[in-house]
């Protein structure tokens, strides 16, 4: 059985991840990338699908109690376990050194006080658990293979096997100090070097020193801020600057229901609001990774645009279930891949001239083909803007004018005036004023309903939509217009729990409603940071740090965050970490510095 969402920890290279369980249990790891088949799949199955624990012997059962403490080490991505035992204290440290070579993750284990008894129990299924490969013995090294993939583990303890997993028993005492190391290369190549763990540590260390020194935010909440930022860097695969959403596929929207989406790609909205923050926050180097990963991506096809792509640029995601695995906590089915890769969603356009106007003012080397995408992207929406569409929360069901597509459609044709306003591109200036005038109007007119004084979700619905607190951040209208504290408070009273998070619309329950899906779903984070912006940005700001530090509690001990809250079950719920839940946690931390609105 897997742990909760939120007793795991997230640990990665820039080009794969893995997450950690309290008790020492290494449940989720794909290799040799964020969206290779998993080679430790039990987050999704049972521990026939593979997982690898580490912890102070425990009886027969093998299973360590969890950790009595854990965090990072400072501002990195390494993480310290230490368990008090009747026999003495011990400590874990886990990490995945940058790489430029095979992946690697290692594992030391080091004596603090006493003498402990310890157990590695490691039992490797290849192809997210179907496979279980020949494991054996090379030059005193451990390795597995299936097919393409081999994996190496090397450690200076004595190994066995026994019921098809890989053990090791030792004991430690103070200032003991034993790695583990797995390492994962094809299989028809030569075996990986071997791992030096103490000399991959310190440079690990190093590499998350300097890289958060380049952090320009140093206000109230920075711990938090930085573990987000951090944690978005973690999401980022190194080699071609593509951001994945999330390192995971298909953990639940709804625990025992079917909303399980595999996450490990890149969105073009997700990847271009993360650049936003990081932009904001002193990263520049990942925004021009990532424009370029843009312009490979899109290629000269920009009217083909997708909402999503393979990290590596990919175009072909197709979505298949994976029979075998029972689902976490028995939410079925898993999904890999992700049909929703051809919908039609105007919104992204306007998030990507975002990013790119953004990395156009803070002064990122420009860069012609990324200005001339961007009239040929607004070029697209003069033919298509007024066509209905799937909108932002990539709803199954009809397709339908949705107000926050329009209103991203405004904003790519207004960020992309600008750009020709300045000076640094040209095009049809008239003809796009008057276009970004009639998107306006038309939202105005057939999106806003004046008898509630408020935005709906689409036009001529009554529904709303969380969407639409980001209509006086993007610029749409400003904050005090009454339309605008009308749709925030109308949203407050409609789509709010009782602990003040957001839904982002309204589930029907067993019937499927206007997402083509059954079932509902937890509070959105991302949501409920927005509201948090509108209430400071209105001037209720003693509200809006009111929530912004109510979601902050919600994160768990290592400062990480779902994309979802369960306000009945009380946890995390959604694909973890999550992108979209840590951006605007940094958004909303600036905003609320900038005013003065936290707390002593």
């Amino acid at each position: 059985m897997a742990g909760r969402i939120e007793d795991y920890a997230l640990i990665g290279d820039m080009q794969t991840a893995a997450l950690v369980c309290r008790d020492g249990s290494l449940d989720w790891l794909c290799l040799p990338r964020f969206d290779s088949h998993a080679v430790f799949a039990g987050l999704l199955g049972t521990e026939d699908h593979g997982f690898w624990r580490l912890g102070p012997a425990h009886g027969s059962d093998d299973k360590p109690p969890p950790a009595d403490r854990r965090c990072y080490r400072g501002d990195s991505l390494i993480l310290e376990s230490e368990w008090d035992t009747p026999r003495g204290t011990v400590r874990v440290t886990d990490f995945m050194p940058p790489r430029d070579g095979a992946p690697q993750l290692i594992r030391i284990v080091e004596g603090v006080t006493g003498r402990v008894p310890m157990r590695s129990a490691l039992r490797m299924r290849f192809s997210y658990g179907r496979i279980t490969p020949w494991v054996h013995k090379v030059d005193g090294r451990t390795v597995a293979v299936a097919g393409p993939d081999s994996v190496w583990l090397d450690t200076p303890a004595e190994t066995y096997g026994k019921n098809l997993t890989t053990y090791s028993d030792f004991t430690v005492g103070p200032g003991d100090r034993i790695a583990f190391t797995i390492s994962w290369e094809p299989s028809h190549k030569e075996p990986p070097p071997l791992s030096e763990p103490e000399a991959a540590l310190e440079a690990t260390s190093e590499f998350w020193r300097e890289w958060v020194e380049h952090c320009t935010y140093h206000g109230p909440y920075r711990e938090a801020v930085v573990r987000s930022l951090i944690t978005l860097k973690a999401l980022t695969y190194a080699p071609t600057g593509g951001i994945v959403a999330a390192p995971t596929t298909s953990l639940p929207e709804d625990i025992g229901g079917s909303r399980n989406w595999d996450y490990r790609f890149t969105w073009l909205r997700d990847a271009a609001i993360t650049l936003s923050s990081l932009l904001r926050t002193g990263y520049r180097e990942e925004a021009r990774a990532w424009r370029e990963w843009l312009l490979r991506a899109v290629a000269g096809d920009p009217e083909n645009l997708q909402i999503m792509y393979g990290i590596a640029g990919e175009r072909e995601l197709g979505e298949s279930e994976l029979d075998w695995l029972p689902g976490y906590e028995n939410s079925g089915p898993v999904r890999v891949g992700n049909g929703a890769a051809h919908q039609l969603q105007l919104d992204v356009y306007g998030e990507v001239t975002e990013a790119l106007h953004l990395a156009h003012m803070t002064g990122l080397a420009r860069n012609d083909y990324a200005s001339l995408l961007q009239l040929k992207l607004i070029r697209y929406l003069e033919t298509h803007w007024d066509q209905p569409d799937e909108g932002i929360w990539e709803v199954r069901g009809p397709r339908r004018h949705f107000v926050h597509s329009k209103v991203m459609a405004w904003v790519a044709v207004d960020r992309t005036i600008k750009l020709i306003e300045s000076g640094d591109a040209d095009g049809p200036l008239e003809r796009w004023r008057e276009m970004r005038d009639d998107i306006h109007r038309d939202v105005c007119e057939k999106g806003y309903d004046p008898e509630r004084n408020t935005f709906t979700q689409s036009y001529g619905s009554k529904e709303l939509d969380a969407s639409l607190l980001l209509i006086p951040q993007v610029g749409f209208l400003p904050p005090d217009d009454k339309r605008v504290v009308g749709t925030i408070e109308a949203i407050q009273r409609e789509l709010s729990t009782e602990d003040g998070f957001v839904l982002r619309y309204p589930t029907s329950g067993d019937d499927a409603g206007v997402d083509g899906l059954e079932g509902d779903e937890g509070a959105f984070l991302a949501c409920s940071f927005w509201l948090a912006d509108d209430l400071a940005m209105i001037g209720r700001v003693d509200e809006a740090r009111e929530l912004f530090e109510k979601l902050l509690s919600l994160r768990n001990d290592l400062g990480l965050l779902a994309e979802e809250w369960d306000p009945r079950l009380q946890r995390q719920v959604g694909n973890f970490p999550q992108a979209f839940s840590h951006v605007p946690l940094i958004d909303t931390a600036l905003r609320l510095t900038a005013s003065g609105a936290y707390g002593g």
